[in-house]
């Protein structure tokens, strides 16, 4: 690893000693007042030694390697840990840069690898060898040889977005979560106070729901900045930050599930945010806000042949719905087209749900007894990013015909599929022979 990651290492005994040191209270002040000024300095400088000695033996003891099949990363100063990650299962390698390190000149590698919930990380390396090494580790994950890997290199891209920085700070200012969450930050620690008479109370209150502002408001603005969507043969680049730059991968191949989020203010402009639910890994945004034609180009890119603006919604019907749901069912609706099972939800921020019928893995009618007694049904698909889509108050007849209608799609679907090929672009297959190849690959 870079030498920059000692000094990354030893914040973790520093944490642990401030810790100790709040969680004594009091007792630290006087123990530590007691201490002349010649023992401060050396008890100081021992801590120094000691978080300094952990980083480096922490930095000495850790190393990785690439073999023929697999990425191996060893750590542990006490305690060995060897993290063995077959290069076949890697779907996706970010690169992210926090603020410090892009001053030192080095960056942070983590990996999506299918059937993990956490990533590997390799932290740190100089900004170019992480780069390199992201090229050659999604190169082996095609199926190039190692001595081939090497040369290939970094993968062409095309830019397909660009989000201004002005149209993501109206867009928060727009969203109306922003706004409740700062609402209920100010009366609601002047309410637990006036109640208790307590301002450690208040202060008990307030603390989360500044964090929840932050979040929401600044916070997402830094994470989000200069947003940037990009086409590569390994999948859609996504670089941002302002402070922490990140450069993450998306497969189009193991995206389950595509949402379009359209907030009440944001509809008279035309603004939706595009969110996705990926198998195996945590990137869950793909566009946080852009007009609706430029988003569905973008989704194009990962559902090809799609045509989200022709989806047809039918709503709920009003017998039944109206009594289960009142007021709200009027935001339901579903959409089924020949590629996708589209479900939609919400009046004042609506949300629309389509999955891919090859991603469906099971499909689910239910009905309460108040659904019962009205004559409406709820049909749910389970896509593999374990979430599901619920196409709520439906008619009974409607939603049983839906249900054996959509098994069918699904098993059909699935055959049909088109493989999650890496390092190929999908418009160059065009002959016979790429078709074939790509179903002999599948099979593989």
């Amino acid at each position: 690893m870079h030498p920059f990651t000692p000094l990354r290492r030893a914040w973790v005994p520093i944490a642990a000693t401030a810790g100790v040191i709040a969680q004594q209270g009091d007792r630290a002040g006087e123990w530590i007042g007691d201490l002349s000024t010649l023992l401060r300095l050396a008890v100081l400088a021992g801590l120094v030694l000691v978080f300094g000695l952990y980083g480096f033996l922490s930095w000495w003891f850790t190393y990785y390697a690439v073999t023929d099949t697999e990425l191996r990363i060893r750590s542990g100063l006490l305690f060995r840990r060897t993290a063995h990650i077959r290069l076949d299962r890697i779907q996706a390698v970010d690169v992210t840069r926090p603020l410090l390190a892009r001053v030192v000149g080095v960056a942070q590698l983590r990996l999506d690898v299918i059937g993990t919930e956490d990533k590997d990380e390799l932290s740190f390396l100089s900004e170019k060898d992480a780069v390199a090494l992201r090229a050659e580790l999604l190169a082996r994950a095609a199926g190039f040889a190692p001595a081939e890997a090497v040369r290939v290199g970094e993968a062409p891209e095309r830019e397909l977005l660009h989000v201004h920085p002005r149209d993501l700070a109206v867009s928060l200012l727009l969203s109306l979560g922003v706004w409740a969450a700062l609402v209920a930050g100010l009366t609601a620690p002047a309410l637990v106070w006036w109640l208790s008479s307590s301002p450690w109370a208040a202060v008990v209150t307030l603390v989360p729901l500044l964090g929840a502002v932050w979040t929401g408001s600044a916070g997402r603005f830094l994470d989000e900045y200069d947003w940037t969507v990009a086409e590569s043969p390994d999948g859609l680049r996504l670089d941002h930050g302002l402070l922490d730059r990140a450069h993450e991968t998306v497969p189009p191949g193991r995206v389950q599930t595509v949402r379009i989020v359209e907030p009440l203010l944001w509809r008279r402009r035309g603004w939706v945010r595009v969110e996705l639910a990926v198998a195996g890994s945590k990137n869950d945004v793909l566009v946080p806000v852009a007009a609706r034609e430029a988003a569905y180009a973008v989704v194009a890119r990962v559902l090809p042949g799609v045509d989200l603006a022709g989806l047809a919604f039918s709503p709920s019907p009003r017998a039944g719905s109206r009594w289960v749901v009142p007021v709200w069912w009027k935001g339901y609706g579903l959409a089924v087209s020949p590629e996708v099972f589209a479900a939609r939800r919400g009046r004042l921020c609506r949300r629309t749900e389509i999955v891919p019928h090859a991603k469906v893995q099971s499909v689910r009618l239910t009905q309460g007894p108040w659904e019962r007694a009205r004559g409406v049904a709820d049909v749910c698909v389970d896509t593999g990013a374990n979430a599901t889509v619920t196409a709520r108050l439906r008619a009974a007849a409607e939603a049983d015909g839906l249900l054996r209608a959509q098994a069918v799609r699904s098993h059909t679907s699935r055959a049909a599929a088109r493989p999650d090929r890496w390092m190929t672009a999908p418009e160059s297959e065009t002959g016979a022979e790429a078709g074939t190849e790509a179903g002999t690959e599948s099979e593989a």
